[in-house]
């Protein structure tokens, strides 16, 4: 059973490359893309903020309306009024996001940090679980980084909510395009050498 599953993963892992090699100039320009659009969020942290802002509400807008819909359209079943309460609160929310930009950043970035704050709690008992195993200090050092992060953005508030959001995205969005860019150049680099084997 173990000698068929890892033959499964290793075929699965053959054809992951393959396709990658095939297709590696789409994934190099969907990584410059990234990459290009990371970098002027950094350069323009407050308007990539914005930005966010209201992709983020338009998100939960079309959330909200498709939790109603669905909620009518199974108005038989008990949880209907959970349903569609849920809905209304997406889309009321979602829609004072999308519709007034400059309104409600702050709470946002409070949000931002205290999940910062949290996610760096939960990997610090993560870290104190695995010690003395190997990997327990990065899960350790990832923890402290991320309360220090959510310390640092809490502290700077309110100056920090106009840059905050824009610039996180900013750097997501980057290390997106990059890790796009470099698995089209290894692709590429991987079928060619493929086809010289073969040939």
């Amino acid at each position: 059973m173990t000698i068929d599953t890892t033959a499964d993963l290793k075929a699965e892992a053959a054809r992951i490359r393959f396709y990658i090699a095939d297709h590696w100039l789409w994934f190099l320009g969907l990584g410059l893309l990234l990459a290009l659009a990371g970098a002027a969020a950094i350069a323009f942290p407050f308007f990539s903020t914005v930005a966010a802002k209201i992709a983020l509400g338009w998100l939960l807008l079309f959330t909200g309306v498709i939790n109603v819909v669905h909620a009518f359209a199974t108005r038989g079943w008990r949880a209907f009024g959970h349903n569609l309460i849920v809905g209304l609160l997406f889309a009321a929310t979602g829609a004072y996001l999308a519709f007034f930009p400059l309104t409600g950043i702050i709470t946002l970035t409070i949000l931002l940090a205290a999940l910062f704050i949290l996610e760096g709690y939960l990997e610090l008992m993560m870290a104190l679980r695995l010690q003395p195993d190997a990997g327990w200090f990065w899960v350790l050092l990832s923890g402290i980084l991320a309360i220090g992060t959510g310390i640092m953005i809490g502290l700077g508030l309110p100056d920090s909510s106009t840059w905050v959001l824009g610039l996180l995205t900013g750097i997501n969005l980057l290390a997106s395009g990059l890790s796009f860019i470099f698995l089209a150049v290894f692709g590429r680099s991987a079928g060619k050498r493929h086809i010289e084997q073969t040939a």
